[in-house]
C-alpha cells in the first residue's frame, strides 16, 4: 500500500513537474518537496550568532504517537495512518500549536491536523522521491519537529531536512540531508548533525550550507554562545572548525 503511495507521488512530480494534487489515500493537499538533487553551497560567512538558540515554547500536548502512525488523545482516536514494517524504533511525539498539531510519520510524511475537527490540513512528503523505488526505504520523521512562527521545521530519514509554510505546507525549502538528532535554530543559521556523521550549518533563507564538518559519533547537538558541542566534539559556529 505505501509503495503505491509513493509511486502516485514519483509519477504526479514526473508528469507535472510539481505536484499539488490530492492524495488518493489520505486527504489532504500534497506538495512536492524536491525541485534540485544536491545540497547548495554559499560562500557567505556567518558573522553573528546569538549568546542562546531558540527553545520552543512549552505547551501541553496531550496527544500521543504509536509505532503505527496512530495518534491519541487519552483513548480518543485523531488520526489513524498505516503502519510500516520499514522503520527505527524511536519515540514519536506529535507538537501542539494552537488548535493544530504536528506529527511526523514512519511512512515519511508531516501532517497538519486541526484537533476539533479531526481533519488533516496538510500533507508534505518529507524524502527524496527516488527514495521510494526501491519498496524498502525507512522514511522515519525521527528528530523532533520544531514550530516556530509561521514556520515548520522537520528532518527524518528520507534524506530530507526542510523548512515548510505552517499554514499551506508547501516548502520553503529542503536540503538532502537525513538526521535523527535534535537540530538547533540559533537565528539565522540552523545547525544539524547528520545521518553521513557531518555536522551542517545551514543558512535559514534558504538552506544552503554555509559549511559542514566531519563528527565522531552522531549525538544530539547542544549550543552556547556560539559554540557547537557534539557529544565531546566542540566546533566553532562560524566557521565549523574544530575546537
Amino acid at each position: 500500500m505505501r509503495k503505491n503511495i509513493g509511486l502516485f507521488g514519483l509519477i504526479c512530480i514526473v508528469a507535472l513537474g510539481a505536484c499539488e494534487k490530492h492524495d488518493p489515500i489520505l486527504p489532504g493537499v500534497r506538495t512536492s518537496i524536491f525541485d534540485t538533487s544536491t545540497i547548495k553551497p554559499t560562500n557567505d560567512a556567518i558573522t553573528n550568532l546569538p549568546d542562546v538558540a531558540f527553545n520552543a515554547p512549552d505547551v501541553n500536548c496531550p496527544y500521543t504517537q504509536d509505532s503505527s502512525n496512530t495518534i491519541w488523545n487519552g483513548g480518543r482516536k485523531i488520526f489513524t495512518g498505516f503502519p510500516t514494517t520499514n522503520s527505527v524504533k524511536h519515540d514519536a511525539v506529535p507538537v501542539c500549536s494552537g488548535k493544530f498539531i504536528y506529527a511526523g510519520l514512519t511512512t515519511g510524511e508531516l501532517i497538519k491536523i486541526n484537533v476539533s475537527t479531526r481533519q488533516i490540513v496538510w500533507i508534505a512528503d518529507i524524502y527524496r522521491p527516488s527514495n521510494m523505488m526501491g519498496g524498502a526505504s525507512v522514511l522515519d520523521i525521527v528528530a523532533p519537529i520544531v514550530v516556530k512562527g509561521t514556520d515548520v521545521y522537520v528532518g527524518g530519514l528520507g534524506d530530507a531536512f526542510c523548512k515548510i509554510n505552517a499554514n499551506t505546507g508547501a516548502k520553503k525549502w529542503c536540503t538532502e540531508i537525513a538526521t535523527a538528532q535534535p537540530f538547533i535554530i540559533a537565528d539565522s543559521v540552523i545547525y544539524v548533525v547528520a545521518t553521513n556523521d557531518n555536522l551542517y550549518a545551514l543558512r535559514d533563507t534558504d538552506g544552503a550550507s554555509y559549511w559542514n564538518t566531519a563528527i565522531k559519533k552522531q549525538k544530539a547537538p547542544k549550543y552556547e554562545n556560539g559554540i557547537i558541542t557534539v557529544g565531546r566534539e566542540k566546533f566553532d559556529g562560524k566557521t565549523g572548525e574544530k575546537l
